[in-house]
């Protein structure tokens, strides 16, 4: 039995924490609290330290899940959270003003942890805006990410979620299935 480590990053509003409440089977732990800045015009909680939930995969292999903090802010977390991680979930809100921005600055952002581990990204609110497509987060992705896996996700529906996280763990071991 083996224990595994992956982060589910992006900015806020992007869906990792609903994303780790539909896939986890625990009750995950949240770290909400009231939005000060401006991201009370997003929405009215943020994630302020992470998320964790718990996956347990066929052949009794552990999966930990941690979402970070989408602000700044908060970004000594990142570092804390990735440390023993095996990959990284990048979810990005389609409906954003410039989600492309936010593809680059969280590629920039865990570009040393993605470079010791793998890379699946997820993108949200695509019912919301269908602009850009899928394509064009492709086209947007550096040459040395050009392999990695993106999906349209609704982090609130579980298949979803998990499709996502199989394309992260098949990346780095063909053995590994949810």
């Amino acid at each position: 039995m083996s224990d595994h480590k992956i982060i589910f990053t992006g900015p806020v509003g992007a869906g990792k924490s609903t994303a780790i409440r539909s896939l986890s089977d625990i009750d995950p732990v949240c770290t909400d609290e009231l939005a000060s800045d401006i991201t009370k015009s997003r929405k009215a909680e943020t994630t302020v330290a992470m998320d964790y939930g718990l996956l347990k995969l066929d052949g009794g292999e552990t999966i930990h899940i941690y979402g970070t903090p989408g602000q700044e802010r908060f970004d000594f977390m990142w570092e804390i959270l990735t440390t023993g991680g095996i990959g990284l979930v990048l979810l990005i809100n389609n409906s954003r003003p410039d989600p492309f921005k936010d593809l680059t600055f969280f590629l920039t952002a865990f570009q040393n942890f993605i470079d010791q581990s793998a890379l699946a990204i997820g993108v949200t609110q695509m019912d919301i805006s269908n602009s850009p497509t899928l394509d064009d987060y492709y086209a947007q992705l550096p040459a040395k990410y050009a392999q990695t896996p993106i999906f349209e996700v609704d982090a609130r529906n579980k298949n979803d979620v998990v499709i996502l996280v199989e394309s992260l763990l098949f990346s780095l071991d063909h053995c590994m299935a949810v």
